[in-house]
């Protein structure tokens, strides 16, 4: 904060110069005589005034840049999988992450600004009530940039050691490191909302038809939908998988196409071109509810973990090798920094 302490606009006035062809007091006495200053004495006001200026006026400082910890959103994804290792629906571990997501929010809960969004879903294994958590930090502008992520497990997996680090936990803890550092820097323009939603896995086949996956997106789309909420987003990016640590950020066929030339300026812009694009796919995943209904939308996400194997033609994809270790510190920094970067840049368009 500046605060200006100018000097109010005086007169000021001046003893003569003793010395002077003026001065016409007795040699010796001191003179009681006082004139104004002419264009001389005017310039050495105006410098006087200038450096009164400079000395009464503290410095200027600008505000620290919001930086995102990669190793701290590391340290949270190791803190999740120790509370709730397994969060498949309707297991202790699930309801533990609630918990812990919750527990991170909790100044953003005493303002009102967490929102917990229950709902029940109709799934192969009958119904299932299921839990979106929306965290909001208002902006000064109008419009939300959305950011989201899955937190729960696969639900056909629940009978091996399945703990989703990379799938789920640490794309969670990043949005939570997120929230850090909107807290200590809050949005200067669009309001930013972050999204921990439910039901992302299918319960029994992805391709199942009714249709058995993205339970909690596919929900909110259609609550914000009828709630005039979607038409105030100006950007909503899936965050998923983004912490392997052989990061490389895929070009999705099913994004919208101005949030992938975004993701490319970004990743200019911070140093991180290396990461992305290497692969070009057509991801189904939790944005496409939002994709359908006319949302710039961005599937921000690494589909390819672990090298393929006759066993495990995903890789590390969900398979109990899904775990702490294939995981770093230095691809969730550069994630955070692409969507910080991201989002700057998304405030900017017209």
């Amino acid at each position: 904060m500046t605060l200006n302490g100018q000097p109010k606009n005086s007169i000021a006035v001046y003893p003569r110069n003793l010395n002077s062809a003026t001065d016409t007091g007795a040699p010796g006495e001191a003179s009681q005589t006082w004139v104004l200053p002419g264009r001389r004495s005017s310039r050495t006001l105006h410098l006087i005034l200038a450096l009164l200026f400079l000395t009464l006026t503290p410095p200027t400082y600008a505000q620290p840049a919001a930086h995102f910890s990669g190793q701290t959103a590391y340290h949270i994804t190791e803190q999740l999988l120790q509370a709730a290792p397994k969060r498949f629906n309707g297991s202790p571990g699930h309801l533990k992450a609630e918990e812990f997501i919750k527990q991170h929010f909790a100044p953003e809960a005493a303002k009102g600004n967490l929102e917990t969004d229950t709902f029940t879903a109709t799934t192969p294994a009958g119904l299932q009530t299921m839990h979106n958590f929306i965290v909001k930090f208002p902006g000064k502008k109008d419009g939300i940039i959305v950011l989201v992520s899955h937190y729960e497990t696969n639900y056909p997996l629940r009978d091996i050691a399945f703990y989703g680090a990379n799938d789920g936990a640490a794309t969670s803890s990043l949005l939570i490191e997120m929230g850090n550092v909107l807290r200590a820097h809050p949005p200067e323009g669009y309001g930013i909302w972050l999204v921990f939603d439910d039901g992302e896995e299918a319960v029994k086949d992805w391709y199942a038809k009714p249709q058995d996956n993205t339970y909690g997106t596919r929900h909110l789309a259609a609550k914000w939908s009828q709630e005039g909420i979607l038409k105030k987003i100006k950007a909503l990016i899936v965050v998923d998988m983004v912490a392997d640590k052989d990061l490389n950020i895929d070009r999705d066929n099913n994004s919208t196409p101005w949030l992938l030339d975004t993701l490319a300026l970004a990743a200019k812009d911070t140093g991180h071109s290396a990461y992305i694009f290497k692969y070009t796919e057509s991801e189904e995943d939790d944005h496409l509810p939002f994709v359908q209904r006319g949302v710039p939308s961005l599937d921000f996400i690494d589909a390819h973990y672990g090298t393929p194997t006759a066993s495990s033609p995903d890789g590390y994809h969900h398979t109990a090798e899904d775990t702490l270790d294939k995981i770093s510190a230095h691809s969730l920094q550069i994630s955070g920094d692409l969507l910080l970067e991201m989002i700057r840049l998304i405030n900017q368009r017209p």
